[in-house]
């Protein structure tokens, strides 16, 4: 079974959550400060690690910036942040600095299971079957699932390549938020745009000449988002 890493400074908060994921069949090592987590990914145990839960508000090193340097070393361990409110600016900076996913505490058994298995399938290979062409520079290998732009690799997370395949499937095509979270997400249940606006942001960052007029994800007012260059 998976093995995740679990970063909350609270004991009892993160006592009863490895005994959930255990319970459910999951590995765990925990962490209950930042310095802890970035040193069991870098340590022997950091090999079996396949996804984080990160507490935001943690002693010395904040959840917000262990983020980014668990983002600096991999692109694609799945990050979900845990935060104790559903505060709009802890929830978008925390998704700006890299998360894939975030939860509210407290959270159930159910939920947070759920959204583990979710963020673990966008990590997993997928092959669609076939390879697009030069888009006026970016080239998307479906099949090899990489990205590249003008001949030099783009490295991107689980969640915002999918979100490009997803986008990229149908050039011109007008997909709603909500379809973006179902398709990308899995997120039946959870209509919560932020998690797409801000990985959007994310990628246009890393593929965009100019990410504020962007040629490639591109905002349709009102209704979503479509891939370009049209």
């Amino acid at each position: 079974m998976p093995h995740v890493l679990l970063i909350e400074d609270d004991a009892s908060v993160r006592d009863g959550m490895e005994l959930v994921l255990r319970r459910h069949g999951y590995g765990v090592s925990t962490a209950a400060t930042g310095e802890q987590a970035l040193a069991a990914l870098t340590g022997e145990e950091g090999a079996r690690i396949e996804l984080a839960v990160l507490d935001l508000m943690l002693p010395g090193m904040d959840g917000f910036e262990v983020c980014r340097r668990i983002r600096a070393r991999s692109a694609t361990l799945p990050v979900i942040m845990l935060t104790a409110r559903g505060d709009d600016h802890d929830i978008v900076a925390g998704l700006e600095a890299g998360a894939d996913d975030y939860v509210v505490k407290p959270v159930t058994a159910p939920v947070l299971e759920a959204r583990i298995r979710a963020a673990l399938r966008r990590a997993e290979p997928s092959a669609p079957a076939h390879r697009p062409g030069d888009l006026a520079g970016l080239v998307i290998d479906r099949l090899g699932l990489t990205v590249t732009k003008h001949g030099v690799p783009v490295p991107l997370p689980p969640t915002e390549l999918r979100l490009l395949l997803e986008l990229s499937a149908s050039p011109g095509r007008v997909l709603s938020r909500e379809q973006l979270l179902e398709s990308v997400w899995d997120h039946t249940f959870l209509g919560d745009s932020r998690l797409v606006d801000a990985a959007v942001g994310r990628l246009r960052a890393k593929l965009e000449d100019v990410p504020a007029k962007p040629r490639y994800v591109q905002t349709v007012r009102g209704f979503g988002y479509r891939f370009g260059p049209l």
